[in-house]
């Protein structure tokens, strides 16, 4: 298994629990004592660890080579798996996969992005940076989706849609555009999960959903970290300070009310145990699911515009006298409007949420 840097305390002691079960001593009570006490610490200081993790830490876990991908996940809760093709106009883009599927009895379309586990495989996967045949397809298999009345479940997990020019020359903009536009206005339940990073557009595009949740240790961001610095500090010595500031981590965006919740993973992340992590991917879809299920298209239509629409939304605050006389001014929160005209016209504030 590959550790991050701060793992290293805890790799230590694995290794010296190892060293120690390798003696070849007959007399148990000289070593298991001593065992049993460094597994206990093992277990004490990966559950300090993992309870006090930075922005910058979360975002080296959501990017941990063994983490599980989204064909994990659909083989893992789901039945009968058709993964279908092609976009119907240029290619097959193998950096995002999708087709029917039996989740819990129902039938679901699953659409995720698929990273590679090795060289070759990320190769041919293209890093789960997606062309804009890849979302493409997506949309193919969304409105195929709605048009048997079958739910649809994404899965996020991409360092950003590719950005070579042969994607710009064949409209990456416009298909990432576009698939937001149709999945506002899609009449099936979307259920949307991040399962590792979630990068700008390129997660974005086939991440409209009608309620969204992130995995504990993923990200979700305009921009990533590296970038974010190589921007503003002209290198990537402050990526640590931009994944503080960017606030991307599922936490941040729970309090800033753009998911709808956090799934936990078992500790140290999901790539230490794939079946717990599946099975609580697997209970919030079916929560998410039952009470989607329920909703009328039109309903589902108008509850994703409303998500989607609060977010980042402006108030006006209207001018009001603050007492007799000119000039006074009239406070509402932390915004205030001056009474006094400015030039020929009114002053008007707008404060954002």
């Amino acid at each position: 298994m590959n550790y991050l840097d701060f793992e290293k305390p805890i790799i230590e002691l694995e290794k010296k629990i190892s060293e120690l079960s390798e003696l070849n001593i007959t007399d148990d009570n000289v070593l298991l004592p001593e065992i049993k006490r460094l597994r206990e610490r093992v277990e004490e200081l990966r559950a300090s660890i993992f309870s006090n993790l930075t922005h910058w830490q979360r975002v080296q876990l959501a990017r941990h080579p063994d983490r599980p991908y989204t064909l994990d996940y659909v083989y893992n809760i789901m039945e009968n798996f058709v993964e279908l093709h092609g976009d119907r106009c240029f290619s097959d883009d193998k950096a995002i996969v999708g087709g029917l599927a039996t989740f819990e009895g129902r039938s679901v379309m699953v659409i995720g992005h698929q990273k590679g586990r090795d060289t070759k495989s990320r190769k041919y996967r293209n890093f789960g940076m997606p062309n804009p045949d890849g979302y493409r397809k997506a949309l193919r298999l969304m409105k195929t989706a709605e048009k048997f009345g079958v739910p649809v479940i994404t899965m996020l997990d991409t360092p950003g849609a590719f950005p070579g020019l042969e994607a710009e020359e064949r409209g990456q903009a416009e298909a990432i555009a576009r698939n937001l536009r149709e999945m506002a206005l899609l009449q099936v339940p979307i259920v949307t999960v991040v399962i590792g990073e979630g990068a700008s557009g390129g997660a974005l595009g086939i991440g409209m959903g009608n309620e969204v949740y992130m995995m504990e240790n993923t990200w979700y961001s305009v921009i990533s970290p590296e970038s974010c610095s190589s921007i503003l500090w002209k290198n990537w010595d402050y990526k640590e300070q931009a994944a503080r500031a960017l606030k991307l981590s599922a936490q941040d965006l729970m309090k800033l009310k753009v998911i709808d919740g956090i799934i936990r993973e078992p500790l140290g992340g999901a790539h230490r145990n794939y079946a717990i992590a599946a099975k609580a991917v697997r209970d919030q879809l079916v929560e998410s699911l039952d009470r989607l299920s329920k909703m009328t298209p039109e309903e589902l239509k108008a509850h994703r515009i409303e998500k989607y629409s609060k977010m980042g939304a402006w108030e006006d605050v209207s001018r009001k006298p603050a007492g007799k006389g000119k000039g006074g001014t009239a406070k509402t929160g932390k915004t205030s409007v001056s009474d006094t005209p400015s030039g020929s016209g009114k002053t008007k504030s707008r404060q954002k949420k």
